[in-house]
């Protein structure tokens, strides 16, 4: 997906937007029933208006990471768009297999807020990094964030030549929105003994 440089930062700020209120409030209920912080959603490439958004629901699957319950849910709505003008949003940067099932879904590009690093370090949910090494061995930031599929990008990357002062906002926000996963990853990791996610 090509991106003209004047689209970055607001786009960024519409992502930080759909986060904020559209997935954060369907995590928050999607951790006091034991699931993992991570969420998606899936917007239209035309006006960045919101299709779908949601959140892990690993205690009824534990295939429904965010990405996938997003996309899940995605097809199960009638006439629904094509992949190619959508724009696909993890709150973390998407794991093994939720790599794929974007692949797989056709689209051409994802962004995310969280990296692979800030699961393990900051959320204590290291399966990610595990996966690529020990499956695929791929060591962190080794698969390709540009290819024939998809380009990918983090929100921050989108606002790295905004203005100081706006990228000092977007810093802030991003900021914001990180303590408040980190209260919901708090509740996950003392409550995830009594779930059966497999890789808790």
């Amino acid at each position: 997906m090509q991106l003209d440089t004047e689209d970055r930062v607001p786009l960024a700020r519409r992502l930080l937007d759909v986060v904020e209120n559209d997935i954060l409030p369907l995590t928050e209920a999607g951790v006091a029933k034991g699931n993992k912080i991570f969420g998606a959603a899936i917007l239209r490439k035309a006006d960045w208006s919101l299709v779908i958004a949601e959140t892990n629901n690993e205690t009824e699957n534990p295939l429904w990471h965010g990405e996938m319950h997003a996309l899940k849910r995605f097809y199960e709505q009638a006439g629904h768009p094509e992949t190619k003008d959508l724009v696909f949003l993890a709150t973390h940067e998407p794991c093994p297999l939720c790599l794929s099932a974007i692949t797989w879904a056709g689209f051409d590009n994802f962004f995310h807020l969280f990296g692979h690093a800030d699961s393990r370090d900051r959320f204590a949910i290291p399966h990610d990094l595990k996966i690529l090494k020990e499956v695929f061995g791929l060591e962190p930031d080794g698969y390709r964030r540009e290819n024939a599929f998809w380009s990918a990008a983090s929100i921050g990357e989108l606002s790295c030549d905004a203005e100081p002062g706006e990228r000092a906002a977007i810093e802030a926000r991003i900021q914001s929105i990180a303590a408040r996963y980190a209260d919901l990853s708090a509740t996950y990791q003392a409550g995830k003994a009594e779930n059966r996610i497999p890789l808790n």
